[in-house]
């Protein structure tokens, strides 16, 4: 039995009552979005009227979508503290029934401002407080060459609900429907595999277990290799259908036009993981005479050095690492990670009925709450230190833009987290007391680049092979799924490790190829983090140009953001530069090992 959340001492829980001092505010609350969504609904085909009228539907679609991401926020996280309280739940259904009925309402305000004449709408932004919508009109209209008509997008919309049969396929038959085969652990018992527990399994330091485990995950998902195929086909003429009929050039280059990011972007990661494959080949060969295997399968990759050491870090200890680790920071950063400290924005422990996993939330009016079930290991040191990045992130973009500006691109969701990883590894290694806790870190480092730059880069290649095939016609089926994904390992990793024919199947059990072009995302912003976390270490100015992009918010786009703190991943050289960092990492683990 777990611990219930009432013996946990009140330091170590989230604040949620500072969101909401007096029941009686939600009912308010909930008044006010249901008048202002009734209300939304008046104004419909009368945006050209007046400035006054354009004003008034913008701020008051503002106004009432802050007020209910407040309330989203709080009902969701309440149920989060224990999933077993009805009540909460229920709370929760009703705040995302509210959002579907502001969505339906207020509809129309894209369509209308898209078809606004130019000169009128010109006319409107030259208002002083029409102006301040400035940024958030631009991004409207530059869609406009890529938006249907009125009946049209009618169709889209409800056609959009089609688009998602195809994940919630792959969903129900890789969650649900599968069976997964027995396999027999380390202490000689009998285990199911799951999705769940593959991780643990294909890191055993047994290779009989780390074998079985591959086998038994990988054929479970050839033997519906042909289902599979048949869905993830679906979900790529699904995505290409919308972009074709939408007049993109295609999909790849639509999934980027909503971050304004450019194909470079994409074509210089591959190009320069390419370039950088011959470290990949090093680690790899590193860890094969390290664990003196005859040969390295692709059921031996992730199989951790120094396995058999251990840290454990209690909660209090954690904080003084971490604050050390954040010194190079600045002190206006630090104070704000002790402030989460002290003011209660984290939940610390697990209890029984709470929410697995980690995360950083809030709305626009409350401080950034952090979630997380701590476990006196480093691997948990490294989650709070990696929320804390994304907390610190949305505090400064909520103090410093206003609500509708205030939400960050995915496309740079992740830098601030991964910067604040790699300040907290570069710490440790630098305070590190022996030789084995030494190469346990730099093996923690180095498959964090694997893992995240050049597995994710080989997902992203494997999606742009795919569509660009389907985009000429090619009907895709299970084989030649499988035969683009293993070539890719082949060209990846067929220079330091046998390639096992098995692997080509890997594809079918990536749910991240139901989000089309998503995965390059880990990648570059890894890689942006790591020359940030370095240029931060190395000059102290980098600092205060950082806390400027923190700050920026969703001001301007991705890209932008990124050069003015520092960095420019339009360029390959950004990618370079980062996986520089790799080889230097892989070269101090070499010179550890004596290899």
């Amino acid at each position: 039995m777990g611990i219930d959340r009432k013996d946990i001492e009140a330091k170590y829980k989230w604040d949620l009552e500072s969101m909401y001092t007096e029941k009686e505010r939600i009912q308010k609350d909930i008044d006010y979005i249901k008048s202002s969504i009734e209300e939304i609904k008046l104004y419909k085909g009368k945006l050209s009227e007046s400035p006054e009228v354009f004003y008034k539907v913008l701020k008051l679609m503002e106004d009432t979508s802050r007020k209910l991401s407040h309330l989203h926020v709080y009902s969701h996280m309440k149920h989060h503290e224990d999933t077993r309280i009805n009540e909460n739940l229920a709370d929760a259904t009703k705040t995302d029934m509210l959002g579907t009925e502001l969505s339906k309402a207020n509809s129309y305000v894209v369509p209308e401002i898209i078809a606004m004449d130019e000169n009128i709408l010109a006319n409107y932004l030259s208002d002083e407080k029409i102006s301040h919508y400035k940024k958030m009109i631009d991004e409207i209209l530059r869609e406009k060459p890529y938006t249907l008509g009125e009946k049209e997008e009618q169709i889209m919309a409800a056609a959009s609900e089609l688009a998602t049969v195809p994940e919630s396929t792959y969903e129900m038959l890789s969650y649900a429907d599968m069976e997964f085969p027995e396999i027999t652990d380390e202490d000689g018992n009998i285990v199911r595999i799951d999705h769940f527990n593959y991780t643990k399994y294909i890191k055993s330091k047994d290779r009989r277990v780390r074998k079985e485990a591959f086998e038994a995950e990988f054929k479970t998902y050839q033997k519906y290799s042909n289902t599979m195929a048949s869905t993830l086909f679906g979900g790529i003429k699904a995505e290409i259908f919308n972009s074709s009929i939408r007049n993109y050039p295609s999909a790849i280059f639509a999934s980027l036009f909503a971050d304004n990011i450019s194909l470079d972007v994409y074509n210089n990661l591959i190009a320069s993981v390419h370039e950088n494959i011959d470290s990949l080949d090093r680690y790899n060969n590193l860890k094969k005479k390290y664990f003196e295997l005859d040969e390295m399968h692709m059921y031996d990759l992730y199989l951790p050095m120094a396995r058999d050491f251990k840290m454990e870090i209690s909660y209090e200890k954690a904080k003084e690492i971490i604050l050390n680790a954040l010194e190079p920071m600045g002190e206006y950063y630090l104070s704000l990670v002790k402030r989460a400290f002290d003011e209660r924005w984290i939940d610390v422990y697990e209890n029984e009925g709470k929410r697995g996993g980690a995360y950083s939330w809030g709305s626009y009016d409350s401080h950034p709450y952090i979630l997380m079930s701590y476990k006196d290991d480093l691997n948990s040191v490294f989650t709070l230190i990696h929320e804390l990045g994304h907390s610190i992130h949305s505090y400064l973009s909520r103090e410093n833009q206003p609500y509708i500006y205030s939400g960050y691109k995915i496309f740079v969701a992740e830098v601030a987290s991964t910067v604040n990883e790699t300040l907290l590894i570069k710490y440790l290694l630098k305070n590190s007391n022996s030789k084995k806790e030494k190469i346990y870190l730099l093996n923690y480092y180095a498959e964090q680049y694997r893992t995240t730059v050049y597995r994710q880069t080989l997902f992203a290649e494997f999606e742009k092979i795919a569509h660009e095939k389907v985009e000429s016609g090619i009907p895709m089926t299970a084989k030649d799924f499988t035969e683009i994904f293993f070539d890719l390992n082949k060209l990846y990793y067929g220079n330091s490790c046998e390639v096992d024919e098995l692997v080509g199947i890997e594809w079918a059990r990536i749910p991240h190829f139901y989000s089309n072009f998503y995965v390059y995302k880990y990648a570059t912003g890894f890689s942006a983090a790591s020359v940030l976390s370095d240029m931060i270490l190395k000059d102290s100015s980098s600092v205060e140009r950082y806390i400027e992009f923190l700050k920026s918010g969703g001001s301007e786009y991705p890209l932008e953001q990124l050069r003015k703190a520092g960095v420019d991943m339009e360029k390959k050289e950004s990618v370079d530069n980062a996986l520089k960092i790799f080889k230097d990492i892989v070269d101090e683990l070499e010179e550890l090992c004596e290899v």
